[in-house]
């Protein structure tokens, strides 16, 4: 793959994972939440979220599901459902599983809450819709149709690599500064700020899906 070519679809890549949205909302409550480790697994697993939908799109496979617009509206309708869920459990209304904001991650944090943040970093990437049209418009200028299985592979994880790095070093940084004592010290009322922005944007992709 010609360099310059691989060096804007990083660039695109990058730009991308930074901007911001429910994925950083989670990243970030769940490093309040459970500290470091919670924060890197779930950007590990926001990561292998997005090589998922990178590999749907350079095989192929994105263009034929597109084809069949009821399986795209589920996926939008399931990652809304996604956003009101974690917005609601973040406020603190009582949902099955989901206790109260805080004091369910206190609980979860003592019985292996670290894989809980794994999962809801990869959920919160692969019930976006967006990111399938990101990827999409982002790769298609790149993709030759007689590009191999490597090249294919490296875009693909270009796009993961990035995106976990990008989530991993906001976890780190955060952790790693006095924010995330001042962050404790007023932890319901980030919880419910995040809760009310997740809820916002299920809001938001409700309005343009319908």
């Amino acid at each position: 793959m010609d360099p310059i070519a691989w060096l804007q679809v990083a660039l695109v890549c990058a730009m991308g994972a930074a901007s911001p949205g429910p994925s950083l909302a989670v990243v970030l409550r769940n490093t309040l939440a459970g500290g470091k480790r919670q924060g890197v697994l779930t950007g590990l697993g926001h990561g292998l979220g997005i090589l998922l939908y990178a590999g749907l799109v350079v095989t192929g496979l994105a263009v034929a599901l597109a084809a069949f617009p009821a399986v795209e509206a589920a996926v939008g309708y399931a990652g809304i459902l996604l956003l009101v869920w974690l917005g609601l459990s973040f406020i603190g209304v009582r949902l099955p599983s989901a206790g109260n904001g805080r004091k369910a991650a206190t609980s979860s944090a003592e019985s292996g809450q670290h894989r809980s943040g794994f999962v809801a970093g990869f959920l919160i990437a692969l019930l976006n819709p967006k990111i399938a049209a990101f990827f999409m418009a982002v790769f298609a200028p790149f993709i030759r149709l007689d590009a191999n299985g490597t090249e294919k592979a490296i875009l693909a994880l270009t796009a993961g690599i990035i995106d976990a790095g990008w989530y991993v070093l906001v976890a780190l940084a955060l952790s790693g500064t006095g924010l995330i004592h001042v962050l404790h010290r007023h932890a319901s009322g980030v919880d419910r700020a995040i809760g009310a922005l997740l809820l916002v944007l299920a809001a938001g992709l409700l309005y343009r899906m319908l």
